[in-house]
């Protein structure tokens, strides 16, 4: 009787374990077709806002500053007057005649007149270094100009194939973070130089459009496009998996109106990250599917059971 009792038990727990971990069928939980895309292969780099050619103006002589004309942001013309200054000697004899009396000092400021300190090319003042009556040496910057501002970014030298003279590109400055310029590159270095063990080349952008506000020292983010296609057929990464090195789908196929489903190899192309370029392998009339099984989900709800 005991053997009867457990023959039938080992069957009906032989049944029931083959109820519950029979292989479920597979739920479609994405499908796809082929959409056309303009797809971007980008790349980001930092820049900083720099003068294109920056000048330290000098006194020709030691001496005293006795008036200086312009502020920071001033436009000046190459040969414009900008500051004023007394040499030394002249200094001296000017207090002398100040200490003297008026009538003296206005003789003598008549007779040995200030020299004057001129911009040497067009330009807009981005510093103003001394201030007047300050003593100064031929070595001290009563000023400093620029011709231009400009983007300077240090590009990884894998990176430079994909950066040519006259290309247009996008920026970002931290200071707007809402707003995008483009920018035209205008120079890229002959000459390597090596930042924390990675050689790069500094590349100049001139800015189409400028800031509202734009200074010297600014942080720049530089966006490269370093391929792009437009209209490619394309499916979200999201169906496409990678096994030694080959790309598959699945796709879903309907006989007799019963949904079957195969694996096909196919030839990716340009990838933005979020859509991949299909080359062959899968026909525009093909529907792309994600499948999922529930097997182990259903056993657990019914060894769960009371």
């Amino acid at each position: 009787m005991k053997k009867k009792i457990f023959i039938v038990f080992a069957v009906l727990a032989a049944a029931a374990a083959f109820f519950i971990f029979r292989p479920a069928k597979p739920v479609i939980t994405k499908e796809a077709r082929l959409e056309q895309k303009d797809l971007f292969v980008e790349f980001r780099e930092t820049g900083e806002a720099s003068p294109r050619n920056r000048l330290e103006i000098k006194p020709p002589f030691a001496g005293r500053i006795e008036e200086i004309l312009v502020q920071e942001g001033a436009s000046v013309k190459k040969g414009q007057i900008i500051a004023w200054m007394s040499s030394s000697e002249r200094a001296a004899m000017i207090d002398a005649a100040r200490a003297a009396g008026e009538e003296e000092f206005a003789r003598w400021q008549n007779i040995y007149k200030p020299a004057p300190i001129t911009a040497p090319m067009n330009g807009f003042i981005i510093l103003r270094n001394k201030e007047p009556g300050q003593t100064i040496t031929a070595s001290d910057a009563i000023l400093v100009m620029a011709d231009d501002l400009i983007i300077e970014s240090k590009i990884d030298e894998t990176d430079l194939r994909y950066i040519k003279i006259g290309d247009t590109l996008k920026m970002s400055f931290d200071a707007y973070p809402d707003e995008t310029f483009d920018g035209i590159v205008e120079h890229i270095a002959y000459e390597a130089t090596v930042v924390s063990n990675v050689t790069v080349y500094a590349v100049k952008i001139r800015p189409v459009k400028k800031p509202a506000v734009f200074r010297a020292g600014m942080t720049v983010t530089i966006t490269v496009t370093a391929e792009s296609k437009k209209g490619a057929w394309s499916l979200p990464d999201s169906f496409i998996t990678e096994k030694n090195g080959k790309k598959y789908i699945t796709v879903k196929t309907e006989n007799n109106k019963k949904a079957s489903f195969e694996t096909k190899e196919v030839t990716t192309g340009i990838t933005d990250g979020k859509y991949t370029e299909i080359l062959s392998g899968l026909k525009q009339t093909e529907t792309a599917v994600i499948l999922e099984t529930k097997t182990k989900a259903r056993a657990k709800s019914f060894m769960s059971r009371p």
